[in-house]
């Protein structure tokens, strides 16, 4: 069972925001965390995006990906318009960086990002959004709009104890490094992306 860690005010770029640590022991350095906007009012539907960890996309502003670019987008719409981001650390679709390093190392044989996991007798995708709705559930939350392309996530709000009101699109435009790997979240998992504006999860 998660339990509240810590939480603090942090002014960031976009805005003010409530963060909040989850983890089952306090000694966990990576906990689950929540990042809430000012004013946001917990009684209404809420804003929310589940984001898992990208190290390489959101520090290191990898072009392999847009999860750095999403997050940023998030976290800007979350600020403008109220809401929650549950930063859930799950690397790599939860193989972690080192796995992730040698996923990348196989794309660059030829392999795409489902291919290579899969090389490595890896999970295509490993994560598990089940701490989200814990940590919903802890923030009391009732009704969400899930700022998504990913039905899975989706599914997961629906198949829980939390309504899902509407799915908000977090479309990035894809670049020549990143198309493949976006054809294959289309392609292989389903995501609900255009083709004029493919986007990630």
């Amino acid at each position: 069972m998660l339990k509240i860690q810590a939480e603090a005010n942090v002014p960031t770029e976009y805005g003010n925001f409530r963060m909040i640590a989850f983890s089952e022991d306090e000694s966990d350095w990576m906990p689950h965390m929540a990042i809430i906007a000012e004013n946001t009012d917990l009684t209404k539907p809420i804003n929310v995006r589940f984001h898992s960890e990208c190290i390489t996309g959101e520090v290191f502003h990898s072009k392999k990906c847009e999860c750095g670019q999403q997050l940023d987008a998030a976290m800007k719409f979350i600020h403008e318009n109220g809401g929650i981001i549950i930063y859930l650390r799950q690397e790599g679709r939860n193989i972690g960086i080192i796995n992730k390093l040698k996923a990348y190392s196989l794309q660059e044989k030829g392999f795409d990002t489902v291919e290579a996991n899969l090389q490595l007798g890896l999970p295509a995708d490993d994560r598990d959004f089940a701490a989200a709705i814990e940590i919903l559930n802890m923030l009391d939350v009732k009704e969400v709009n899930l700022l998504t392309n990913n039905p899975e996530k989706m599914k997961i709000v629906v198949d829980s104890n939390i309504h899902l009101n509407k799915r908000i699109p977090l479309q990035i435009s894809s670049t020549k490094e990143s198309e493949s790997y976006l054809k294959t979240k289309k392609d292989y998992f389903g995501h609900l992306l255009t083709d004029e504006d493919d986007t990630n999860n």
